[in-house]
């Protein structure tokens, strides 16, 4: 089967790269709940462990606007199935994201943090502050990737490159779900994809190339 070339105009080449940084902020996803007989009950028994919670916080260095909350929600709650089905008293839920910057104490700060009444830990995900330096850093790798390989492919093909004619900025995420595929994505993952304990910040970009006139 004969392939041809519908629109061509020039040298393509696609680019990808990451950066790594030691996390310095953890995000908390915890949370408080409290089942009571009464629906007063239920809101009070909550408010005074939100009120722990955030004093505990306090404490360990944490600014009220590191914290982030949810509306308190309330719902009767059940126990058991169909028959045996039983009422067991209102349930009061708040849920917080709270940013914690000193790691070094994050496990005494979670010890403390469940101490004050949070009864559901959803998870902690590790960041970095410095989160959009690092993707200019991977955005201007993944140009000089780009490049390099579309230099290659013109040097082969025994052309010159021209003038930048298009530039798409290309998610990441892509890379994996094969979008990309034929522009040879197993060679874009690097030793910072795969780095124990490290923040990967990454980037990705298609640029398109004409062809200098000989």
């Amino acid at each position: 089967m004969q392939t041809t070339i519908k629109a061509p105009w020039g040298v393509t080449g696609y680019g990808a790269a990451s950066v790594q940084a030691a996390p310095d902020l953890a995000r908390i996803r915890l949370g408080v709940e409290r089942t009571e007989q009464t629906p007063q009950e239920a809101f009070a028994a909550a408010r005074a462990a939100i009120a722990r919670l955030r004093e505990a916080a306090r404490t360990h260095g944490v600014q009220d606007a590191q914290v982030s909350a949810s509306r308190l929600d309330l719902q009767t709650a059940w126990s058991g199935y169909g028959a045996d089905r039983k009422f067991i008293g209102y349930r009061c839920h708040a849920a917080f994201v709270i940013e914690y910057h000193d790691l070094d104490s994050l496990e005494p700060f979670l010890i403390a943090a469940v101490e004050a009444g949070a009864n559901e830990l959803d998870g902690v995900d590790f960041d970095v502050r410095n989160k959009p330096e690092l993707r200019a850093r991977a955005r201007e790798d993944a140009v000089r990737a780009a490049r390099s390989k579309a230099e290659l492919y013109a040097a082969a093909a025994g052309v010159r490159l021209g003038a930048v004619v298009h530039i798409e900025d290309v998610d990441p995420e892509s890379i994996r779900s094969g979008r990309y595929r034929g522009h040879g994505s197993p060679d874009s993952v690097s030793e910072a994809d795969l780095a124990p304990g490290a923040v990967v910040v990454s980037a990705a970009v298609m640029l398109g190339f004409a062809i200098a006139a000989s």
